[in-house]
């Protein structure tokens, strides 16, 4: 096991800095950069001015000296300072990434309760009443935008019935709160971007989770396993179950970028201060070294997804060698 860590996390030294050159070369590919967009609404801004925010910003160095100078100061973790306002990116980052793991790991967690229990009993009740409509969910699940469920939950749950708050983590005013009430308020603003969040990879997981469970009943040792005398729910949870988890972790390696990537449509539309909404402002602004810093997040999250998912294949099914 040590010796593959080893080479695995050697072979990311590389593929790391691909990602980074890459990703460094796209933002600046954009049209209009930082100096540009800083000064597109002033009427008095000369191009005098604009050069003078470039050399501020070291844009009017080659792009290859300006990737460098990048490379160097992420050795030792400084992600430099924001275009927009002076300060540190780590900082801003370390601000807006607790809410955003927050939700998505709630989610996450949602998704794995609901969706994994659904996918087995719609496969060990094939065509059943419960597996059409479980189905019909399936399919207005994948069929249904992010952005519309949660407008529609807007307008049903805080606009029409008044139940729950639309936008922000927390009230107003939460300086006379205990700790319960501070933690009901926080679950009750939390509760619609996490249903929104999650209600897509429920669908997806569950189907995910019942093709493969069908798949496994279906094999020579189940059968072996119920002619021996074993009871269903011995056969389904104990040797069908982990051998139909096996794709399911492949998916879990993958959700675990999306723990940063994928809020930016919901963090916008209930203005949660999280890295969704700090990207899509940093993307307008331009603000090349913050958005570095978030999609190095996201890289380093998407590879080291992919160990672990390779761990658990192994931890599941010692089969697997690495």
């Amino acid at each position: 096991m040590t010796g593959y860590l080893v080479k695995r996390l050697a072979f990311m030294v590389p593929l790391f800095l691909g990602i980074t050159l890459i990703t460094f070369l796209v933002i600046h590919l954009a049209p209009g950069g930082p100096a540009e967009v800083q000064t597109e609404m002033s009427l008095k801004a000369s191009a005098e001015a604009r050069e003078h925010l470039k050399k501020l910003y070291g844009l009017d160095k080659p792009l290859y000296i300006q990737y460098i100078n990048w490379l160097k100061r992420l050795a030792s973790l400084d992600f430099g300072e924001s275009f927009v306002d002076g300060r540190k990116v780590i900082d801003k980052i370390k601000e807006r990434i607790p809410i955003t793991l927050t939700i998505n790991l709630l989610s996450l967690c949602l998704i794995m309760v609901v969706a994994i229990p659904i996918g087995i009993i719609s496969a060990t009740r094939q065509y059943s009443l419960f597996d059409k409509i479980t189905t019909v969910f399936v399919f207005i699940g994948f069929s249904t935008p992010a952005f519309w469920l949660a407008l529609l939950m807007m307008i049903l749950f805080g606009v029409k019935l008044g139940w729950l708050p639309i936008s922000g983590i927390q009230s107003m005013d939460i300086s006379g709160m205990g700790f319960f009430a501070l933690l009901f308020d926080r679950a009750r603003h939390l509760l619609l971007p996490v249903f929104v969040a999650a209600f897509g990879g429920i669908a997806g997981w569950s189907r995910y989770s019942r093709s493969n469970m069908l798949e496994v009943i279906r094999q020579d040792y189940i059968r072996t396993a119920r002619a021996k005398g074993l009871n269903e729910k011995e056969v389904i949870l104990r040797h069908a179950l982990r051998n139909a988890l096996m794709p399911i972790v492949t998916i879990m390696g993958l959700a675990i970028p999306g723990l940063i990537g994928g809020s930016v449509i919901f963090e916008s539309i209930f203005a949660i201060p999280g890295m969704g909404q700090l990207f899509i402002a940093s993307v307008w602004a331009r603000d090349y070294p913050t958005i570095m810093g978030i999609l190095i997040i996201g890289s380093v999250l998407t590879l080291f997804g992919n160990l672990l998912a390779d761990i658990a294949y192994h931890l599941v099914d010692p089969r697997v060698k690495l």
